[in-house]
């Protein structure tokens, strides 16, 4: 009599059924998908009598071993012996210790790490993109993630959601990073990309790299002049970031406390930076004269240079709207930084560390690493103040 097909099911299959319904994997061991969730059973016969024996969930009890604890019973009861009873006398362990799944280490990951994070913004971004894009994996124990695995999840919105893609693949190879140094995974990152994940997944055209929209700089004294005209304290936002060269969030998130009016300087703190270190902005007098207005007022230290109608700082959407109110929805407010740049290569002799400096990027050379330490202020300094002349002010 030939003997029933085993090794129905795939670790993938297990991860990713959701009708309810029991599977065969054959050999007597089934899969019952619920509502509730997944589990495992075995069905045999001993002495002519059907015997039914849970063998744990299936998210604490990968496909492997539940297929070992199959083994383990059969051969028991070929043996003639009752599966059960050596169950009750603890001879043989059905229940095993809770497997820890890459969704659980995930989230706890978020959880530790998230105190490091600069706004709720990004550790809700971790959460949700892993959630959403990596949802396939949650169920998978940690140390059996595999290539195939990671590519399923990240194919279909490689070349169509390419940043997002790229953030997904980044987080989950940090997750099984973190998982190896803490014992629960061992060998290569399957996750890794140079070398291993780009060999597999289609190369981006270079048209698929999307660009902040910029103004030409030959337009920016005209919108300068325009945007001088408007009270709102956005207006001021965005005329100071543009003077500046800064971020949004740096611009929106100011406080009193970082500005030094007399040395006509603004030193944001390193907790504030994209690249986590201290930025010195020298301010030509168009950027003072902006704070000098605003600071009629008197305010304290920890207030915002910039704040929001109802309190706290400005929103990014506050300037986005203002570019829309002023028909420039064409353009975004990250593009001022290029253009911004554009200007500084084509119209000025600037050399390109005060450029990058002034825009906040990391130098990569150890001689431009030395001159960022000097940091140059006064070069930097008449860089600005040329760029506020060209702007119109």
């Amino acid at each position: 009599m030939p003997s029933r097909a085993r090794n129905k099911l795939s670790a993938r299959q297990v991860a990713t059924l959701t009708d309810p319904n029991v599977y065969s994997d054959g050999g007597g061991l089934y899969l019952r998908v619920r509502a509730s969730g997944r589990s495992w059973f075995y069905i045999g016969t001993l002495d002519g009598k059907r015997i039914e024996l849970g063998l744990g969930s299936a998210v604490d009890v990968p496909l492997a071993k539940a297929r070992e604890k199959a083994g383990t019973i059969r051969e028991l009861l070929l043996d003639g012996v009752d599966p059960r009873v050596e169950r009750a006398k603890s001879k043989i362990k059905i229940e095993e210790k809770p497997v820890t799944t890459f969704g659980a280490f995930a989230m706890d990951l978020v959880d530790d790490i998230e105190e490091g994070f600069k706004n709720p913004k990004h550790r809700q971004q971790w959460r949700n993109t892993l959630k959403t894009y990596a949802k396939p994996l949650f169920e998978v124990p940690i140390d059996q993630v595999t290539t195939e695995q990671i590519l399923a999840v990240l194919q279909p919105i490689w070349l169509s959601k390419a940043e997002t893609a790229s953030r997904v693949r980044g987080r989950i190879e940090r997750v099984l990073d973190a998982a190896k140094v803490k014992g629960l995974r061992s060998g290569e990152n399957p996750a890794q990309g140079r070398g291993h994940l780009d060999l597999l997944l289609p190369k981006r055209s270079k048209a698929s790299v999307k660009h902040h929209p910029a103004l030409p700089f030959v337009q920016i004294a005209k919108f300068m002049e325009s945007l001088g005209k408007r009270p709102a304290v956005a207006a001021r936002a965005l005329d100071f970031l543009i003077l500046t060269a800064a971020r949004s969030g740096e611009a929106r998130g100011t406080t009193w406390a970082e500005i030094n009016l007399d040395a006509k300087l603004w030193t944001i703190p390193a907790s504030r930076m994209k690249a986590e270190t201290q930025h010195e902005v020298p301010l030509s007098d168009a950027a003072v004269s902006i704070l000098q207005a605003l600071q009629q007022d008197g305010p304290k230290p920890d207030d915002f240079v910039f704040p929001a109608p109802r309190g706290g700082s400005l929103s990014d959407m506050a300037l986005s709207q203002l570019l829309k109110r002023m028909g420039r929805a064409d353009i975004t407010v990250h593009g001022f930084r290029s253009t911004f740049r554009d200007w500084a290569g084509e119209k000025t002799q600037f050399g390109r560390e005060e450029v990058e400096m002034a825009l906040a990027h990391t130098v990569a050379s150890s001689v431009e690493r030395a001159y960022r330490r000097g940091r140059a202020l006064e070069k930097r300094r008449e860089l600005m103040s040329a760029w506020a002349t060209f702007c119109g002010k």
